[in-house]
């Protein structure tokens, strides 16, 4: 059963103790509110103002499991406040560990801060929970994909445009090292995980996948500097940074080009055009 009090005081508590610069946010001159305000919270958690407000009211219906796992990544909540609020809402709490895409708030907040350079958030599967604007700018936006799909390394052997992304001369070792990923998770997961559920799709969609997984390869690292097409500034050697979230398995990656060259130039070229120039993906 929701709890209904207990759900809108522990709404309440937890969003007047963050600050906007908490979550990324500008405070603004005329700021009177000690803490983040209703319709921040609601933009941060991609729902209505109205809804998220009456449940702070202790009215509406009761918010389903989905809405749920938005308010707590937008409060940046911690797992035990995560797991709280699904059981105040009348939810068992979700799965913890790689399942889950719940995203620490430690990585959120490192993630706040990099407005101005091109990072992500992903799963051990590549699916991406979260971008930079400048994130966005250079590879679209990875978050909007449903189903198998969301996987990169899926996407990799399925769709041509996203190996369109990357400089041709890097695509055969790029199939090998996702291959490669893939074949560590299954031993990791076991044959019941989404890895492996992953790895049977790939087997019979794409002949070359078929091809790579026989060959049994395991442990190829990617390698220091990604090449990456723009549609509209071209190639860029970026070098990719990794942030490891042990407990949650997520990793943060942050892309950053050598100051003074050409790719640094094209970076600053790109958070000037934003997310428009980027060519829509496939779902």
């Amino acid at each position: 059963m929701i709890d209904r009090t207990g759900l809108a005081t522990f709404l309440r508590r937890r969003r007047e103790s963050l600050q906007p610069e908490d979550v990324g946010l500008p405070r603004g001159q005329r700021r009177r509110t000690s803490g983040l305000r209703r319709e921040e919270v609601a933009a941060l958690s991609h729902m209505s103002t109205d809804y998220y407000a009456r449940l702070e009211r202790e009215r509406g219906p009761q918010p389903s499991e989905q809405m749920i796992a938005s308010i707590a990544l937008g409060l940046h909540l911690s797992l035990d406040e995560r797991d709280h609020l699904f059981r105040l809402a009348g939810h068992h709490p979700p799965a913890r560990g790689a399942a889950s895409e719940h995203i620490s708030p430690g990585l959120l907040r490192i993630l706040d801060r990099l407005a101005d350079t091109p990072a992500e958030i992903v799963t051990e599967l590549g699916e991406t929970l979260r971008q930079t604007p400048l994130g966005v700018a250079l590879t679209g936006d990875a978050t909007a994909y449903t189903g198998p799909a969301r996987s990169r390394g899926y996407r990799w052997f399925t769709d041509p445009a996203t190996r369109a992304q990357y400089a041709p001369e890097d695509h055969a070792f790029l199939s090998r090292m996702y291959a490669s990923g893939l074949r560590g998770l299954v031993a990791q997961r076991g044959p019941a995980s989404r890895a492996a559920h992953l790895a049977d799709l790939l087997l019979a969609q794409s002949a070359e996948f078929r091809g790579l997984w026989d060959q049994h390869e395991v442990g190829i690292r990617p390698r220091d500097v990604k090449r990456l097409v723009h549609p509209e500034v071209g190639v860029l050697e970026l070098n990719c940074q990794t942030l490891l979230d042990t407990e949650q398995s997520h990793l943060l990656f942050v892309y950053t080009a050598v100051p003074g060259s050409e790719s640094y130039e094209k970076l600053q070229l790109l958070s000037v055009i934003g997310p428009e120039a980027t060519a829509p993906h496939r779902r």
